[in-house]
């Protein structure tokens, strides 16, 4: 492990102009407005709308954002036109019906990983797998209150699902069966470490159209430093030879890459290619900013190193599109996606409304990263908590967070993930502001040079 001075050294090293940059022109300046200079675009937050300003209009919000008064600010949005009734207020959802479980169905992992938020898999308890019964219940529960014609998911995680691999697929069969009985439409999806898929899994999941997310951190040197077997051995060799076949598979299922950014591994751009070449549906980046141990948390140097290689993704992407060419990185994808829906939201997910996760005892939580907290459970799969979800819901609400009320991108980032919030803080905001400007911007030249490539994202 490197010393502290090491560290700085390396940190100092990376040149980040473009995020710096980035950071510093997406500071909050009011909370109904933010305005992209290039391309003269404005974010309403109410609705996440997005203008394109002739230049007279544009100098008038800049000079009304100048004045740091609110008023002046909405007034001038008021004088070209630019109101609405207010899309999300301060009633936080009583309670919401769920439509996605992710089941820990085997709470115990072969791998080290350095970062884990799972303890290792074990979630800071005992080693377990869940039983059938248990599984059937989070069935049950999932499609008790579903009618025909909705869409339900279940998700299979861990530590590493795979270890439960007999109950993993006849849940599945189960679940599927009793769906189809009802008209009710359910996906499946499973994240892994690959390190145990066999060929018959690649045939099990194409049939059922799973969605299969891959673990994996970037070349041999960063996933194995990051990703070892419980015996320090490197697990890159083996997830290559394993998802080769799964890969080849995919039809009806889709095989994507998640990657897990730590200080150590922020060539993301280099990675990025590297898993497109291999075949992934689509590959996205997520910094680590919340480990038990603190060990591979970002900081903010790190943050702008890798906000200024998500740009460089990004410029790639939005050169492939202009071409014509299939750059599937999932992070741009999917915000360009949000932009052009005018996602807006009071949250940053489902977690604790539509959707919770399953510990192998068959306790609820907010999501699959709080299983095995105690304080922040729902209940049991035969005994849903209606009154901490609501608790949950209220406290949860991004205008009751600071300081979110007062920043434009709070509909867009809904306060950020629960987890790493409620365990360090959001030291990520200018991070989270700078990409969604980023974002901002090539949504507004896409739109103009491909609006073709909307009806197809």
């Amino acid at each position: 492990m490197p010393d502290l001075v090491t560290i700085r050294a390396r940190r100092s090293a990376h040149a980040t102009p473009r995020a710096d940059a980035l950071m510093h022109a997406s500071a909050p300046r009011a909370v109904s407005a933010h305005l992209i200079a290039q391309g003269r675009q404005l974010l309403v937050p109410n609705g996440s709308q997005v203008y394109e300003l002739d230049p007279a209009s544009y100098a008038a919000i800049e000079a009304a954002l100048g004045s740091g008064d609110a008023a002046v600010v909405d007034a001038q949005l008021e004088a070209l036109g630019i109101t609405a009734g207010a899309r999300i207020d301060d009633q936080p959802l009583d309670s919401a019906p769920i439509r996605a479980l992710s089941l820990a169905i085997a709470q115990k992992c072969n791998l080290g990983c350095t970062y884990c938020y799972a303890g290792q898999g074990e979630f800071g308890g005992d080693a377990k797998n869940m039983p059938l019964a248990t599984a059937r219940e989070a069935v049950a529960l999932l499609l008790a209150d579903a009618s025909a014609g909705e869409r339900v998911n279940l998700a299979f995680l861990g530590g590493e699902p795979l270890i439960n691999r007999a109950v993993l697929q006849a849940t599945t069969v189960h679940a599927a069966e009793l769906a189809a009985a009802r008209g009710i439409a359910i996906g499946f999806s499973i994240t892994t470490n690959a390190t145990l898929l066999a060929a018959e899994d690649a045939a099990f999941f194409e049939r059922h159209g799973f969605a299969v997310t891959v673990s994996i951190d970037g070349g041999r040197d960063a996933h194995d430093a990051q990703r070892p077997f419980k015996s320090g051995r490197g697990s890159y060799d083996r997830v290559i030879a394993n998802i080769a076949p799964l890969l080849a598979a995919q039809r009806r299922m889709q095989v994507s890459a998640r990657v897990t950014v730590t200080p150590h591994s922020l060539a993301l751009r280099d990675t990025l290619d590297e898993l497109i070449a291999l075949g992934f549906h689509s590959v996205g980046f997520s910094p680590m900013l919340a480990s038990p141990t603190g060990a591979g948390e970002m900081e903010r140097d790190d943050l702008a190193a890798m906000l200024e290689q998500m740009v460089a993704c990004g410029d790639e992407l939005e050169r492939g599109v202009i071409a014509g060419r299939r750059y599937p990185f999932a992070n741009l994808v999917n915000a360009l996606r949000e932009l052009h829906r005018g996602t807006h939201r009071p949250y940053p997910c489902g977690a604790g409304a539509g959707y919770l996760g399953v510990s192998a005892d068959g306790d609820l939580a907010a999501c699959h990263r709080f299983v095995g907290d105690a304080e922040r459970g729902f209940g049991t799969t035969t005994a849903f908590d209606r009154s901490a979800q609501r608790a949950w819901l209220a406290a949860r609400h991004v205008h009751r967070q600071e300081p979110c009320r007062s920043c434009w991108a709070r509909y867009l980032c809904g306060g950020g993930c629960h987890h790493e919030v409620l365990h360090r803080g959001r030291h990520a905001c200018d991070y989270i502001r700078g990409w969604l400007h980023y974002a901002i911007g090539v949504y507004g030249r896409l739109l103009a040079a491909r609006p073709d490539w909307f009806g197809e994202a």
